[in-house]
């Protein structure tokens, strides 16, 4: 089989037909130069060239190979630019996970200024709780992890990216709704609109425990999974909710959200979560400007 060398050699000697020229251009004698055509014409076994010592010119096997070896070239040398740029994370394909909260605020931020960054890394999106999160890590099927709780286990990086308090959200008719001061006391016996253990687990026993410990005692009403569903009911009037900051900017018009003091601790967070030996190149630069963006808003 040939090498890429001997058709830089057959492509130049075609271009210039004539040796001399070609040895110069690719800085090199001619006797080896010869040689190196030789041993192309031999392993295609076919004659490439009609030389005698006054010219050379191409046969018609020659011609012919001539376009395809230009193409061979071509592809090759894309092929390096595109191994070079992939190992510097400037192309290549990233697959996010996220639970449900993150695209109110922070996610597409993020998510604007990577693309904006790398417009060639392809960003995948998919959304998952907390724990899917952890499972599709475990099985490589994705690349990041944006949750509520980090995973705390060998092999695995974890990376705090924003916290911020719990809001009260009160349907706007709620006598809460205009109170001077609103206090976790002021929840007691409230019907209450709480995220599910199953599909929302940190938030769950956040929450739960927090009541608790203050000894106050809402009426669940529902348990949800999602901080949308949760406000949709809340417009509806089916009861209050403690949902992260974030969420205030999905708008409802029968929805009030006031600040509480909830204690030291609780508060809302989302973790980044990936793989130690992830070695995508572009994973990591995504890496970088997420943090950078974080950075930059002061999330």
């Amino acid at each position: 089989m040939f090498e890429l060398a001997q058709l830089r050699c057959f492509t130049t000697v075609a271009t210039e037909l004539n040796f001399r020229r070609a040895a110069e251009r690719l800085n090199m004698t001619q006797p080896p130069l010869s040689r190196q055509i030789q041993l192309l014409e031999h392993s295609l076994g076919v004659q490439l060239f009609n030389r005698n010592t006054r010219s050379v010119a191409l046969t018609a096997a020659g011609r012919a190979f001539f376009i395809e070896a230009q193409t061979l070239l071509e592809r090759a040398h894309q092929a390096a630019i595109a191994a070079r740029r992939f190992a510097e994370g400037d192309i290549g394909s990233v697959t996010i996970s996220f639970v449900g909260s993150a695209v109110y605020e922070f996610l597409p931020r993020v998510i604007a200024e990577a693309r904006q960054n790398q417009p060639h890394v392809k960003i995948s999106l998919t959304e998952l709780n907390t724990y899917q999160q952890h499972e599709a890590l475990r099985a490589r099927r994705i690349d990041l992890g944006i949750v509520r709780a980090p995973l705390l286990q060998p092999g695995y990086e974890t990376e705090c990216l924003v916290r911020e308090p719990f809001v009260l959200a009160v349907p706007s008719s709620h006598p809460l709704a205009n109170a001077r001061n609103i206090s976790v006391q002021d929840l007691d016996a409230q019907p209450f609109l709480m995220y599910s253990h199953s599909a929302y687990p940190p938030f769950n026993e956040l929450l739960t425990g927090m009541f608790r410990s203050a000894q106050v005692a809402p009426e669940y009403v529902q348990w949800l999974g999602s901080s949308l569903t949760i406000l949709a009911l809340v417009n509806a009037g089916m009861g209050l909710a403690l949902v992260p900051r974030c969420a205030a900017n999905v708008v409802f018009k029968g929805v009030t959200f006031r600040d509480i003091d909830l204690g030291e601790g609780v508060q809302s967070e989302l973790h980044l979560v990936w793989r130690s030996d992830n070695d995508n190149p572009a994973c990591q630069m995504l890496l970088e400007a997420i943090r950078a963006a974080v950075k930059a808003e002061g999330v």
